[in-house]
């Protein structure tokens, strides 16, 4: 990657702990493309209406949304480990048939066996202790029951984060230790899947999801990343306006526009999939 010449490569203090807290920032920059993400993953997982749900790290709420319309479900719990998203998401989604509460998906509330379907999205990578938070997954899942996440390709199929870690790393070298990419190796297919075999799933297989992101101009790709809601934004949001300003310019010049002023991107994400053992 080439250094930025003129620009200070001084290493930074200890980053921010990421933040989750305001669902109307994190909607625009990544919520509305996990919407999109989950048509097809709730597609592939093709689970039978009337089966009880549970979306683990629920955030905002778009694949709890993306379950009431699609999958048919009788009820479905959601919980997060935010209070504000999961504030956000209970005004958001409005059924009788959805409950929400602030939880550790690492100590879930739910009784061993109780759940037919438990689902992640883009949250798995940002739990501490990721293989903890499966194993609860699959002790709430009954046997026979799916168990079932998905995560950005930060490495390479999500272009709106890989470009945007790309051009900062130019500028900065010392922003390569906040990519995604380099922070969370678990986003991938070989990853995933141990993590589910490694909880006693069976029948664990992954799948890339591919989605079209077409963003209207550079302010539609540019404002969410100013709502500081994660990595890339909390990153953006902790530099000097000098700095903040070569990054936009860096990135806008990076990105494919088209003549009517478009951009046309594509968001990958990782599925992986698993059974609970039956007895």
């Amino acid at each position: 990657m080439t250094r930025a010449v003129g620009l200070s490569t001084n290493p930074r203090p200890n980053p921010p702990a990421d933040v989750w807290a305001s669902g109307d920032a994190y909607e625009p920059y990544v919520g509305r493309w996990s919407r999109l993400v989950a048509r097809d993953f709730l597609s592939w997982l093709a689970t039978p209406p009337g089966a009880t749900w549970l979306d683990v790290g629920c955030g905002t709420g778009a694949l709890t949304g993306e379950i009431l319309r699609a999958a048919g479900p009788a009820h479905l719990h959601a919980v997060d480990a935010s209070a504000e998203y999961v504030l956000f998401a209970r005004g958001r989604v409005r059924d009788r048939r959805a409950t929400f509460a602030v939880a550790d998906a690492r100590a879930l509330p739910q009784p061993a066996g109780s759940v037919d379907v438990v689902v992640s999205g883009l949250a798995l990578n940002f739990i501490p202790q990721p293989d903890v938070a499966v194993a609860e997954m699959a002790r709430v899942a009954h046997a026979g029951g799916v168990v079932a996440a998905y995560v950005w390709d930060y490495a390479e199929g999500m272009q709106l984060i890989r470009l945007f870690w790309d051009a900062a790393v130019a500028l900065d070298p010392t922003a390569a230790e906040l990519d995604e990419a380099r922070r969370f190796p678990l986003c991938r297919p070989a990853p995933l899947e141990a993590l589910l075999r490694g909880a006693g799933l069976e029948r664990v297989e992954s799948r890339a999801i591919d989605v079209p992101t077409r963003f209207a101009d550079f302010d539609d790709v540019w404002a969410p990343f100013l709502g500081g809601q994660g990595p890339a934004p909390g990153y953006l949001m902790g530099l000097p306006a000098e700095r903040r300003a070569a990054l936009r310019e860096r990135l806008r010049a990076a990105l494919p526009l088209a003549a009517d002023g478009t951009i046309d991107l594509v968001a990958r994400a990782w599925a992986v999939r698993g059974t609970g053992r039956r007895a």
